[in-house]
Parts: C-alpha cells; structure tokens; sequence
C-alpha cells in the first residue's frame, strides 16, 4: 500500500479520517465483520471514550434494559457472564466496562484494498445480535 520508498516516509501525509458525526441513535448500524465480532460504533463519540468502571457514557443507552426503547443495540449477555467463575452476573462484568478495547468508531474513509471476505452467519440475526455466550458454551456438558 505504500507508494514511497521507506527514506521518504517523513513526507507522507496520511487521508483524513472521516468519522461518522451523526448523533447517537440516527445513524446507520453496520453489519458485523463476521460472527459474533463486536460491533462497529456508528455514531459520533465525542466526550464519551475517557470511560472508567464508574463512568461509562455507552451504559446509560445500551443496557438490555433501555437499549430497546432507544433503540440501541443491547448489551449481549456474555458481558454480564464472569469468565473465572463461570456465573451469571447482575450488572456489566468488571472486565467489559472498557467498550473501546473491542468496539471502534467506523471511518468513512474508502478502503485502501477491497475486501472479498465474506461471512458465514449461522444464525438469523448474527449479522446484528451477539450469541457468543452461546457459542462458547457449544458442545459444553
């Protein structure tokens, strides 16, 4: 993809990324990459990625809860599932209160390279919905 030699690299000035504005809750959701992969963010995130355990912007929309109502995708329920102890949790695991380690805005820049991937979907509404729970727990006794 580069079209300069490495000694001329200090000259290259990469495209603007071109992030999505639109508000939370009118913008075009994106298919996922492939099953079960986290979701790409649509919307604007402007003031909400310093994110600690007890300040979260994504929660006040996307809890299972109110995600519905908003219209938000709801919060699958492998992140209120404790990986250790192998029990189901009444509020977010402690280690998915960071939704940017997994979930990134989507630029709508051109890709440098098409992509000729494609999915294979098992279920219906994977191209949507999360069922990694139920995946890991596949042929589990």
């Amino acid at each position: 993809l580069r079209k300069v030699d490495l000694y001329s690299e200090k000259n290259v000035v990469a495209d603007n990324t071109a992030y999505s504005t639109a508000a939370a809750g009118e913008s075009k959701v994106f298919e996922r990459s492939y099953e079960n992969a986290p979701p790409m963010i649509p919307h604007d995130v402007e003031g909400m990625l310093d994110m600690s355990k007890d300040n979260n912007a994504c929660l006040g929309c996307h809890l299972p809860e109110v995600a519905e109502a908003v219209k938000a995708t709801p919060i699958p329920k492998s992140h209120f599932f404790d990986m250790r102890t192998q029990k189901v949790l009444n509020e977010l695991s402690q280690a998915r209160f960071n939704c940017s380690q997994c979930h990134a805005p989507q630029s709508n820049n051109e890709p440098l390279v098409k992509n000729e991937f494609k999915p294979d979907f098992r279920a219906k509404d994977a191209q949507s919905r999360s069922h990694l729970l139920d995946s890991l727990n596949e042929g589990v006794k």
